[in-house]
């Protein structure tokens, strides 16, 4: 048995992927006949059907859906340790592939980035930015080398990604110059449910901590009286600007609106029994500080290139 080539393998994922011969072998820059004898060869080499032709139309069959999940395995393996190799030239080529969630991604991230090439300036960083699931499902499946989330790993994940914190940041109470807080500066706990509120939607790492915090107050979400949910950051800081509600946003991205006054953090007062305030102070200030996760796949393959790059993250944090 000759057994299959991965240039078989690159054609059977193309036709699996437009249902059509002729686009595939657009694609791939051959011709369609050439398309079309790599499939029969496969097919008569192990006695399956990839495919059902239906008149003038194709359908992919079962041994087609298993040889496309496999396929996919081996063809991100080989495309994985091709780069491995091209990068033995001492780091001055290669691609590094991040996945970042937004608050990191536009506030913390950059820095880090900048360091990074001008150590490695032949290295083009690809950095996708989206909410904590999507990225934590993006670096399981190999979209990303590595991940940056602000938020938890689901427990489903948990056994598929490596986490470690490589940085830190404070979840802040914010309002706007019309809110009433915006004179007082500080709150009781209890006043938190006493307002409007602007969120970020579901599986936000910046919810999810906020929402933590909540719980460890004693306060239930459905205590609040949220009127908006955004899925960014800089929505919800716009929401509040003019308006009359409060969120709890990462002080990185409200740092320049603190500073020129258009919006105010507030403290809250944590002034239950037993919170750990000194007994001449009388009360506590609640904080809310998050982790920087780092993720990666506990299995793929790490390219040299994200080890040095995850190397340079944990230095820097135990540099400050």
């Amino acid at each position: 048995m000759a057994g299959m080539t991965l240039e078989q393998l690159k054609i059977f994922q193309a036709v699996a992927q437009h249902l059509h011969f002729t686009r595939a072998a657009e694609e791939l820059y051959i011709t369609q006949p050439a398309v079309s004898a790599a499939i029969h060869n496969l097919e008569q080499e192990y006695g399956v059907k990839l495919f059902h032709r239906i008149g003038r139309h194709i359908e992919i069959a079962e041994a087609g859906k298993l040889l496309q999940v496999e396929a996919q395995k081996i063809l991100d393996q080989v495309s994985l340790t091709e780069r491995g190799l091209r990068e033995l030239n001492n780091l001055q080529r290669g691609e590094l592939k991040l996945g970042s969630s937004l608050t990191i991604g536009n506030y913390w991230l950059p820095s880090k980035i900048s360091e990074f090439k001008s150590r490695y300036p032949g290295i083009k960083i690809d950095c996708s930015l989206a909410n904590t699931d999507e990225i934590c499902v993006g670096t399981a499946t190999g979209q990303f080398d590595l991940g940056l989330v602000e938020g938890d790993v689901k427990p489903a994940l948990q056994n598929t990604l490596e986490y470690e914190i490589v940085g830190s940041d404070r979840l802040q109470i914010v309002v706007g110059q019309k809110h009433p807080w915006f004179e007082w500066g500080e709150i009781d706990l209890s006043q938190l449910t006493q307002t409007l509120w602007v969120m970020r939607e579901p599986g936000s790492g910046t919810q999810q901590r906020f929402e933590e915090a909540l719980q460890n107050w004693g306060i239930n979400l459905s205590e609040l009286n949220v009127i908006l949910v955004f899925n960014s950051g800089e929505m919800t800081k716009a929401a509040i600007e003019d308006g009359v509600g409060a969120i709890g946003i990462s002080e990185l991205m409200v740092k320049k609106e603190i500073q020129l006054g258009t919006l105010r953090a507030i403290r809250v007062i944590d002034n239950r029994e037993g919170n750990g305030a000194m007994p001449t102070a009388g009360y506590a200030y609640a904080e809310i500080v998050r982790p920087f996760f780092k993720l990666k796949h506990r299995q793929r393959f790490q390219t040299a290139l994200s080890k040095v790059f995850e190397q340079m993250l944990i230095s820097s944090m135990l540099d400050k």
